[in-house]
């Protein structure tokens, strides 16, 4: 499973459109559309879970291409790393 992350989408982009734009490429597996909180329009980035193969065609074929007017941007998601402070507490 590869997390795409995806920007330069237009404020009416939806979850549905998204869905439909990357199915072309595979089943997404899910979908997260960043929305602004108080109006619940698009801000302009979504992360999308594909599988690997599937993934790697997405960013092929839409990286740089055009959406309602916009131009995409589609990479692979840098993942977090979290480390682990060890060590003693202190009281």
């Amino acid at each position: 499973m590869i997390t795409l992350f995806v920007r330069g989408l237009p404020a009416s982009t939806t979850e549905e459109s998204l869905t439909a734009l990357f199915s072309d490429y595979g089943t997404v597996r899910s979908l997260t559309l960043h929305k602004d909180l108080f109006t619940s329009q698009a801000r302009g980035t979504a992360l999308i879970n594909m599988e690997g193969h599937e993934a790697r065609a997405a960013i092929t074929g839409l990286d740089g291409s055009q959406f309602q007017g916009h131009i995409l941007y589609v990479s692979q998601a840098k993942e977090e790393k979290r480390r682990f402070r060890g060590g003693k507490r202190r009281h």
